[in-house]
């Protein structure tokens, strides 16, 4: 069996909060909580869920952009929580990050070229006429100009500063990727360029790529595999096809039956969840899910029993303690008068030209 590139066991993050000068108690937040999975090297894991249910946090845990509170992580059979800080800043250059806001995410007081090139300075790759060659071929393969070296990151629009963060992450020859909602923020055909442009880089890299989205037709257009994920926890974990045409969760169910579909004369049957999502401060006991669960054998056990992650078909596995039966699947929800329509609304755009 192939060995993971990067492996995730029973991660961890809690933040405390309260102690303050008023003496209030203080009491944990647990916004990941033990979560696992797997990244193989050339795959793309899809991260998926609503706001707030700890996509970034365990995306930033992963890398110790902040520390965890327990688990372990494990990158090309290193221990990465048990490093020491010089041998992570060694790390650092096979685990990088394109952050959600392409703005906020680049110095506003350096230049592209000083941007992209920092990577390089700092762990020392390239230095004076081959750092700026290296710096000209980075741009020219996220598809900008040599020539925007010499500008600032607010002459640019949002897809070209994404481009610029792509760019940034890859100076330093990664192996991994952690793309933080990385077309969230811009239009629909720019994100379309910006997927394709990832795609590409995969396939030219063979990079691996953890990507944290909410948007269910990007990450079907990306992913190999799909994990959801619910107030801190991962309730179900496919591959892509699998999780689309079959989804067992509950949760899954209405993330998909949400999903816009454009065609106005779609027949659709929406599941419309009851409720607000619980706050991590204050979890429901057993399953996380169950005061909003729409499963028709919901009953007292799902309040009292914390439902593991179960292997439900050949590799899909499901935090459910019920029978599941598929009520609405994406296939179904994509079918208009008999004729299935595409999915896919993102369209091919050449990266350049």
């Amino acid at each position: 069996m192939t060995t993971p590139l990067l492996s995730v066991r029973d991660l961890s993050k809690d933040f405390v909060r309260g102690g303050g000068f008023l003496g209030r108690a203080k009491s944990a937040v647990r916004a990941v909580n033990c979560v696992s999975f797997d990244v193989f090297a050339g795959e793309t894991l899809g991260l998926v869920g609503e706001s707030g249910c700890g996509k970034t946090t365990t995306g930033r845990a992963v890398l110790r952009l902040i520390e965890p509170t327990g688990g372990q992580v494990l990158f090309d059979g290193q221990d990465v929580l048990a490093l020491s800080a010089r041998d992570l800043r060694r790390l650092r250059r096979q685990m990088q990050i394109v952050f959600q806001d392409p703005f906020s995410s680049l110095n506003p007081r350096m230049t592209v070229g000083q941007i992209v090139r920092e990577g390089l300075t700092i762990h020392r790759l390239a230095e004076g006429a081959a750092a700026d060659t290296r710096v000209m071929q980075l741009l020219d393969e996220v598809g900008l100009r040599a020539e925007y070296a010499g500008r600032y990151p607010h002459e640019f629009s949002g897809g070209q500063r994404q481009r610029i963060g792509i760019a940034r992450a890859l100076a330093v020859e990664p192996k991994f990727l952690v793309c933080d909602e990385p077309v969230s923020a811009l239009d629909v055909s720019v994100q379309a360029q910006v997927v394709n442009l990832l795609q590409d880089l995969q396939r030219d890299r063979g990079l691996a790529y953890l990507f944290i989205a909410h948007d269910l037709s990007v990450v079907e257009h990306i992913a190999h595999r799909v994990a959801v994920m619910y107030l801190g926890r991962i309730v179900e974990m496919a591959k892509a096809e699998d999780l689309y045409r079959e989804p067992l969760m509950p949760y899954t169910q209405a993330l998909l039956s949400a999903v816009p579909v454009p065609n106005p004369d779609a027949q659709r049957q929406r599941i419309v969840l009851t409720g607000d999502v619980p706050s991590p401060a204050n979890p429901p006991s057993g399953c996380v899910f169950h005061p909003r669960c729409h499963h028709p054998q919901k009953d007292e056990a799902c309040a009292r029993i914390v439902p593991p992650l179960e292997e439900k078909a050949p590799g899909h596995v499901v935090a459910c303690i019920k029978q599941l039966p598929t009520t609405v699947t994406w296939e179904a929800q994509q079918a208009v008068g008999g004729t299935k329509q595409p999915s896919r609304y993102l369209p091919v755009i050449p990266m350049r030209g």
